[in-house]
């Protein structure tokens, strides 16, 4: 295995581990509007509550997606320009559905009234729900390809905006916000007391477990049977058995139990979307040949000194996530 192959399942990785943390606090921010209540004011307590089983986590969550961003940049730099210049719309987006929601988490404490913190919940609740839909629309493309010009980038914006939501791409951005969704109310039950707790079961069981599984698996099994791999089947039947197992579990009052399912379902489609992929980072669908782990490499002296520096500092990053995931492990009352 040499160090293109190593990489790209490094940056693999790196986005599987954003969708799985980033993913639950996604979906803990799309259900603000659903956490019931009956008044106002024990409405507002416990959406006061859902934001803070993700309050310590969120921020240190994302630093996934910037190491897998900055991996891209360094190890297959015509990967990094052909997509940040392709998709550069779609990436702005993004960026202000990241930021808008970043802003509210950290403003809701700020002001005094219900108010200001419904304001700050509506921002949070559009800052998840852009994201994880326009992610979805991204990858779900890269693997089915995407028109090329002879310079092996994007032909143009319709191409890289317009065209990208297409009946697949469209299927992966719902599946992405259905399944956050579902990893988001499983970690509320995992995280919060009653009568938080019990609500997050009711939406995850009613409400969101079979849209769940129908669109997921629909959208799996229709990105394999486009650009899958013989092997990645194997994943397909991974994911589709991690959300039965998390509807079985959250039904079975084992919480701990369901969201390792749906993290591993997340995981699994990851496994799906890159071992599709590989070996391309960019397929095309047009006359150029695309980009693969070869031609849109960095030199390997590069990719040398990566993995030296990788090797001393995603461990401590790790150890450090870690501790912070261990130290507010505490479930939150309303």
């Amino acid at each position: 295995m040499d160090l293109n192959t190593i990489w790209f399942l490094g940056i693999a990785v790196l986005f599987a581990g954003f969708f799985v943390l980033e993913g639950f606090d996604f979906g803990v921010g799309m259900l603000l509007p659903f956490v019931g209540g009956d008044t106002p004011e024990d409405n507002d307590r416990r959406r006061t509550a859902q934001v803070s089983t993700i309050g310590p986590l969120w921020d240190g969550n994302e630093v996934w997606l910037v190491t897998a961003a900055a991996a891209i940049f360094a190890a297959f730099p015509e990967w990094y320009a052909t997509l940040l210049s392709g998709f550069f719309f779609l990436f702005v987006l993004i960026l202000v559905g990241l930021i808008v929601r970043g802003v509210s988490l950290e403003w809701r404490v700020k002001g005094k009234t219900a108010q200001w913190r419904r304001r700050c919940d509506i921002g949070t609740t559009f800052g998840s729900y852009l994201p994880a839909f326009l992610w979805g629309l991204i990858f779900t493309n890269l693997v089915a390809g995407v028109p090329l010009n002879d310079k092996g980038r994007i032909s143009s914006f319709t191409d890289g905006f317009v065209g990208l939501f297409n009946p697949l791409g469209l299927a992966g951005g719902l599946a992405f916000v259905l399944l956050f969704a579902l990893h988001g109310a499983i970690f509320v039950a995992l995280k919060a007391h009653e009568p938080l707790r019990g609500r997050a079961r009711t939406l995850a069981l009613r409400w969101l477990a079979a849209p769940t599984a129908i669109v997921s698996l629909l959208y799996v099994v229709w990105l394999q049977n486009v650009a899958g791999a013989q092997w990645t089947w194997i994943a397909v039947a991974v994911a589709a058995l991690g959300i039965a197992a998390a509807i079985g579990a959250t039904f079975a009052n084992r919480d701990g139990f369901a969201f390792a399912a749906t993290t591993i379902a997340i995981a699994a489609v990851c496994v799906v979307l890159f071992g599709s992929l590989f070996p391309d980072v960019i397929r095309s669908t047009s006359a150029h040949p695309g980009w693969d782990i070869y031609s849109a490499a960095s030199n390997p002296y590069t990719l040398r000194i990566m993995s030296w520096a990788g090797i001393i500092i995603l461990p401590a990053v790790i150890v450090a996530q870690a501790w912070s995931f261990w130290s507010f492990r505490q479930r939150v009352k309303v």
